[in-house]
């Protein structure tokens, strides 16, 4: 029996671990990895106290203060959330293991969007990527496609082309969505080509990746960009299907909760990028997650969601 138990070890879950842990409650940390989206960049240039630092490095620091204070951390997948009684939660994970636990805290964040076209699915892992820091290093002196055109492809492109023979920057747009910082680095780039108002239709290849299909907006002309990788950098989506109707959720299937981090079901709090929370930013999980983590505990309590002012006497 745990007093909390948090799903999901990014910035938003294992900071509130350490948040819980200082609290003295028995706490579990249930993730499929460690470090979520955060450790993913080599290079985080807008966390305080940081002028630059490695994504995974500080995720490492987190997971690391979390433990001090006496976090568990396992890893695996939530199938089922359910409701024991008014003051009990159940998990079931997808290795049948369940645990039992007081209260709860969503915090799972977000997983890739998919391309949906053929050959995605047969090359992923042999020449389909979601993570150009994790798989960049195979492609030196190779070529490779990134396809998207937000901060996470453009950090892509900044990344993979000092080592890549030659990178293309596929984006079904004219413009790009992310920061303008960040579009004026990659342009001066020589062996960058933009394949902009293209979509992807078809992945290619035999053992590996050989080639990338796209096709135009406008005239809905083919063409094949030969390559050896394709990453696709094109956003995120909450897998929340598992709460079913325990708590409210958004049209992005987002779980909503209000100031105080709590969603519709008492008991259950929630932080971090699976929430309705627009701006998802690792300063503002971390942030999230030690609100949230701080309500849960105002809760188990028995203070019935008042909480107290810590900056009066």
């Amino acid at each position: 029996m745990y007093d909390v138990i948090i799903i999901g070890g990014g910035a938003a879950g294992l900071t509130a671990g350490i948040y819980t842990g200082r609290k003295n409650l028995k706490t579990l940390i249930i993730s499929v990895n460690v470090g979520g989206q955060t450790s993913i960049p080599s290079s985080i240039e807008n966390y305080p106290g940081f002028d630059e630092v490695n994504g995974f490095e500080l995720m490492t620091k987190f997971q690391a203060q979390a433990m001090k204070w006496g976090a568990e951390i396992i890893s695996g997948k939530i199938v089922k959330l359910e409701k024991k009684s008014d003051k009990l939660f159940k998990l079931t994970l997808a290795n049948k293991e369940e645990y039992e636990t007081k209260s709860v805290i969503l915090a799972f964040g977000k997983t890739p969007n998919s391309l949906d076209i053929p050959g995605e699915d047969k090359f992923m892992g042999k020449g389909v990527s979601t993570c150009v820091t994790c798989d960049g290093p195979l492609y030196r002196n190779k070529t490779a496609a990134i396809i998207g055109g937000g901060n996470s492809a453009l950090g892509g492109v900044r990344e993979l082309a000092p080592i890549a023979k030659k990178v293309y920057l596929v984006h079904r747009r004219d413009a790009f969505r992310g920061d303008e910082v960040e579009v004026k680095r990659i342009k001066g780039l020589k062996n960058v080509e933009f394949v902009l108002s293209h979509v992807p239709v078809e992945i290619k290849g035999n053992q590996f990746v050989e080639g990338l299909i796209v096709q135009s907006i406008n005239d809905k002309k083919k063409k094949t960009l030969a390559v050896d990788g394709v990453f696709v950098e094109i956003g995120f989506k909450v897998d929340s299907d598992f709460l079913g109707d325990l708590v409210k959720r958004n049209e992005q299937k987002e779980v909503i909760t209000n100031s105080l981090n709590e969603t519709s079901q008492p008991g259950i709090f929630g932080a971090g990028d699976v929430t309705n929370v627009p701006f998802k930013q690792t300063v503002i999980s971390a942030g999230e997650g030690a609100k949230a983590a701080l309500q849960c505990y105002h809760y188990l309590s028995g203070s019935k969601g008042k909480v107290s002012i810590d900056w009066k006497q």
